[in-house]
């Protein structure tokens, strides 16, 4: 059954990247691969669903804890990009293409984020496979770990937009609230989710693999497309962003330094 619900994950993502792709090539706009991010997961996590017999509710937990991720993040990326372009991770693309980015951007942006979710999303595929052993200690670790993530990202997110409506802090660093602890409280949000969606897949011997899953998050978000590449751009465009990065921890939240 593992390799139906690998599959399963397999076709589906293609078929949403394929139709993001398609629309993305009619709005001339590849930023809308970022909102089917999100959705892309929900989609694995219900068409796995629907096609394997497992523990009933491991199934229910680990498709209700990936719905309200990603429909939260799917809905908040479309509402924070609506009107303001294509990315500017698109355009530079763009502009370095030309006429050839809708073609290149298949395999370059929609085909490669695809693989991607699709390794991330191991424990929601494999975590539903087997019936037994029920729901123990360790799917109680899992939703305590995703239940800190989620708080992280909502309510990072939360605070940066309210801050950005602010004019007075164009321009300036976001250092409050739970910025205060860590650069970036989403994306460590973002880590603690997909763990919490691997202790509670782990606790079968197949969804063990999915521990893969939260890793490559954790290393895309810290080393990838996180972190890494926000903060070269952040130190550029706010001022006094190096002194903030000095005090205050990249990803873990901890205490600020002392000045």
């Amino acid at each position: 059954m593992s390799s139906t619900a690998m599959t399963t994950a397999a076709l589906a993502i293609a078929a949403l990247m394929i139709a993001m792709w398609l629309l993305s090539l009619a709005l001339k706009n590849a930023s809308i691969v970022d909102v089917g991010w999100g959705l892309g997961f929900v989609i694995v996590a219900w068409a796995v669903r629907a096609r394997i017999d497992g523990n009933p509710d491991r199934q229910r937990l680990l498709v209700a804890m990936t719905t309200l991720w990603g429909l939260r993040l799917a809905v908040y990326l479309y509402a924070r990009n609506h009107g303001k372009g294509e990315d500017y991770r698109y355009r530079a693309m763009r502009k370095r293409w030309g006429p050839r980015f809708g073609l290149i951007s298949l395999g370059t942006v929609f085909a490669l984020q695809g693989v991607l979710m699709w390794i991330v999303s191991l424990p929601v595929q494999l975590g539903q496979v087997r019936v037994e052993p029920t729901l123990g200690a360790l799917a109680w670790i899992g939703i305590a770990v995703w239940g800190v993530g989620f708080f992280f990202e909502v309510i990072g997110d939360a605070q940066l937009a309210r801050f950005k409506r602010d004019p007075a802090n164009a321009g300036t660093v976001m250092s409050e609230g739970l910025w205060r602890y860590t650069r970036h409280p989403n994306y460590f949000g973002d880590a603690c989710v997909w763990w919490g969606i691997a202790l509670v897949a782990a606790e079968t011997a197949v969804g063990r693999w999915g521990l893969i899953g939260a890793a490559t998050m954790t290393f895309l978000l810290r080393r990838v497309s996180g972190v890494t590449l926000l903060e070269k751009s952040l130190v550029k465009r706010r001022a006094g962003y190096d002194q903030y990065v000095a005090r205050t921890s990249p990803f873990i939240p901890l205490p600020p330094k002392k000045r």
